[in-house]
């Protein structure tokens, strides 16, 4: 095979003879010169419009780690800030815990129940089998909480109002009249139908009479706010108390009143020394017991 040359200037003819040794490494370089020009113009082509392949590598991957550590970084942001959420959470159920537990303790003691039956100090003992082939799975610690807060508001509301029963049950009993109007002394007349001691006559008495010595302290059966405290017509010097729910007692023939109208007492504070004012024959209190109004044998009140 031969390759023809045609000259414009000498107008001679040539021929490159492909099959002699000579015309094919003269016609392997020319291909080599093309494609390496074309190789060239191709690698300068790339660096003026995309840049070098192998420096934009190295930059496209930092670029990604820039940008992943960036995300990681919003990431334990986001997870520190729910733990704080649930630290704060927990510390505030704790509290709770706290408040509940030193009401409980209240309570028992208020109730008069044995520490060893309710004691707040040590967790309740617990157990059983374990269930075998249970999945285990994450728990959705949100939803506990939530539902661990649920249960501790339902608790302290049960303990409170359980709280103000006990309370009411212990002002009922405290207001109640309840034992002696002195600390020594004897009956010397019952509630009923009596031979008045000035008369002779038959009459009725209204309360009981408890005798002792001159100045001797007369005392509340029951807590109570003074309703009256000066002189009544038959009673001498009278003491009356108002304890709620109806019931009133009074206290009279009193030496000197020492409460005054308004003032609260408790079941065992001096009202009074004994005396033998108004309508009585010797040192002694006359104490009566009414309710709604009307008055009751106070004996049912006395503990003998």
């Amino acid at each position: 095979m031969n390759i023809i040359f045609l000259s414009r200037r000498s107008s001679e003819v040539r021929h490159i003879n492909l099959g002699h040794p000579l015309g094919v490494t003269l016609c392997s370089a020319m291909l080599l010169g093309l494609f390496g020009g074309a190789f060239a113009i191709g690698w300068s082509m790339s660096d003026h419009v995309g840049g070098s392949p192998a420096r934009s590598f190295p930059a496209n991957l930092a670029q990604r780690l820039t940008q992943q550590h960036d995300e990681i970084s919003a990431l334990k942001s986001q997870l520190q800030e729910r733990v704080d959420a649930v630290s704060a959470r927990l510390g505030m159920l704790n509290a709770h815990i706290i408040r509940i537990d030193a009401l409980g303790k209240r309570l028992t003691r208020m109730a008069n129940i044995s520490d060893r039956e309710f004691n707040f100090d040590v967790a309740p003992a617990t157990g059983g089998p374990e269930t075998e082939g249970a999945a285990t799975e994450i728990p959705d610690l949100t939803r506990m909480i939530n539902n661990f807060e649920q249960k501790l508001q339902l608790r302290d509301a049960q303990l409170a109002a359980l709280e103000n029963v006990i309370l009411v049950r212990q002002l009922n009993q405290e207001i109640v009249p309840d034992g002696r109007p002195v600390h020594e002394g004897f009956i010397s007349s019952y509630f009923g139908d009596r031979q008045d001691p000035f008369t002779g006559h038959e009459a009725f008495h209204k309360g009981v009479d408890f005798a002792a010595t001159q100045g001797d302290h007369v005392i509340a059966v029951g807590a109570g706010v003074v309703s009256f405290s000066g002189e009544q017509q038959g009673y001498g010097n009278l003491v009356e108390i108002n304890h709620g729910n109806g019931y009133v007692t009074r206290y009279g023939h009193n030496l000197r009143n020492i409460v005054t109208v308004g003032q609260m007492v408790k079941r065992g504070d001096t009202l009074s020394l004994m005396g033998s004012t108004g309508r009585s024959t010797g040192p002694h209190v006359h104490f009566e017991v009414l309710r709604n109004g009307v008055q009751i044998d106070p004996l049912s009140f006395i503990a003998e």
